[in-house]
């Protein structure tokens, strides 16, 4: 690992965040983590999260009649098979997975921040701003992590901002994510697929300096391990048991690269395979989520992780190798509120991205299919959520989440070749994210009775909200 002067490495919590697996290391402080059964294949979740919102009205299939469209307009509820149906254009990379397939529609999430920037509110369904303080309680992505653990536990990739929002000012390094490991917990996510190899596969690099360096970090990690413990035993009780829990947590870090070395054969075979172009320091944004999808794909298909969450991009995120206007810097608040950038309009900017992002999926969903696992794939096992990490449009107010999600045929929920119209905003049946998120939860062996802050809004209509949504499970 290199150190620069304005990233000096200062105190063993800056140690445990850039050493040896750097992001994912600092994921790992359960000494209680045990891998899951073999025989039995674990569920594995991509959280692909975007900034700028994601309007409702692009979601419904154009051939939809009259009578659908009017019952979309008025947002009741209603389902629609989706066989025989023509998705949004920008939907078409997803035609050959219609089977796995659910648009969902209606969720709402008032209980988050929203608006341009939401940090870690629509993962873990409170309020969030830039201070850790803000941080309630483990992000879902974690919860589920949990559910299924594996060596690195959890992987969280990003297209950071560099006006605003999370991370801001940092574009290609290891800086503050979008989830979070625990109450006041950020995690903390690679910004360049260069990076995420760099840390995630430098066990089996071929490269001698990378190896060099991998070696160095597990001696040093040795001996802060060694000497951490050994100067617990002369502290007073409370400064004893931070000063061991850190040697616990080196520790930790230490029995995982083990078991990491243990799997280098299979690791080996799933280094991504990258083309320059997504390795170099300036990558364009369509570029770079490429590449962070590949780095995805190496992480999930070796093993080494079961959950992702990919920030696809952020608000502040200044997105640069747009289709057709390639050489254009695209600032998205300025699409946000409908400026025609390099001779596009605002919509059609939003269009453009959307199709890319859909093309990424695409990428996961077919590699995922064509690797074979138990009777079946890897990706019977595997669910993909793609939404907006701040609402329904740009200055979203929290009424409407929409998702799209591929799911495989092992997962546990009753939905798949569907387009869910949930009851709108204080009607009867109404769902919040918290729903959605406790009924996903409860699904995979978390009890938890309700995930998620509440809406003080929706109890002037006399709805529940709390539990999971039981017509979801199978």
């Amino acid at each position: 690992m290199h150190y620069s002067k304005s990233h000096p490495m200062n105190s063993r919590r800056d140690f445990l965040k850039t050493s040896l697996f750097g992001i994912s290391a600092n994921a790992l402080m359960n000494p209680g983590l045990s891998w899951g059964s073999e025989s039995k294949p674990p569920m594995r979740f991509i959280f692909m999260h975007r900034g700028n919102g994601l309007w409702p009205r692009v979601m419904v299939p154009p051939s939809f009649d009259e009578a659908l469209k009017k019952k979309e307009q008025q947002k009741a509820a209603y389902e629609v098979d989706l066989d025989g149906h023509e998705l949004p254009e920008w939907m078409a990379p997803l035609s050959n997975h219609v089977d796995n397939l659910t648009i969902l529609q209606g969720l709402s999430g008032k209980m988050c921040t929203v608006g341009h920037h939401s940090w870690s509110s629509s993962l873990g369904v409170y309020k969030a701003n830039e201070r850790v303080s803000s941080i309630k309680w483990a992000t879902v992505d974690f919860e589920l992590a949990k559910l299924f653990p594996s060596p690195v536990e959890h992987l969280e990739l990003a297209c950071f901002p560099l006006g605003g929002g999370n991370a801001r000012g940092s574009l290609d390094g290891i800086a503050t994510g979008f989830s979070a490991r625990g109450p006041q917990q950020p995690n903390y996510a690679f910004g360049s697929p260069s990076i995420a190899m760099e840390e995630l596969f430098k066990s089996v690099s071929k490269d001698q300096t990378t190896q060099v360096q991998y070696q160095l970090d597990r001696m040093v990690l040795e001996f802060a391990a060694r000497n951490e413990g050994l100067t617990a035993r002369t502290l007073a009780n409370a400064e004893k048991s931070k000063i061991q829990n850190y040697a616990d947590s080196i520790e930790a870090i230490r029995e995982r690269s083990r078991k990491v070395d243990a799997m280098a054969d299979t690791i080996r075979k799933h280094v991504p395979q990258l083309d320059p172009k997504y390795l170099e320091a300036d990558v364009s944004t369509f570029d770079r989520q490429i590449g962070h999808t590949e780095v995805l794909l190496g992480a999930l298909i070796s093993g080494l992780t079961n959950v992702v969450a990919f920030t696809v991009d952020e608000l502040g995120h200044a997105y640069t190798g747009i289709n057709g206007i390639e050489g254009a810097t695209v600032n998205m608040h300025d699409v946000g509120h409908g400026k025609t950038i390099a001779g596009v309009e605002a919509a059609e900017i939003r269009k453009r991205c959307r199709t890319h992002h859909m093309t990424l999926v695409d990428t996961i969903v077919q590699r995922l299919k064509s690797v074979p696992e138990g009777d079946g794939t890897m990706f019977d096992n595997t669910m993909l959520l793609y939404f907006p990490d701040g609402g329904e449009t740009h200055h979203s107010h929290g009424y409407e989440f929409p998702f799209v999600i591929l799911a495989g045929d092992n997962a546990r929920l009753n939905i798949g070749r569907r387009y869910i119209r949930l009851p709108n905003y204080g009607d009867e049946g109404h769902k919040t994210l918290g729903n959605f998120y406790t009924t996903l939860l409860n699904t995979y062996g978390n009890s938890i009775e309700h995930y998620g802050a509440l809406d003080v809004g929706l109890n002037a209509y006399g709805i529940d909200q709390t539990g999971p949504m039981k017509k979801l499970m199978g």
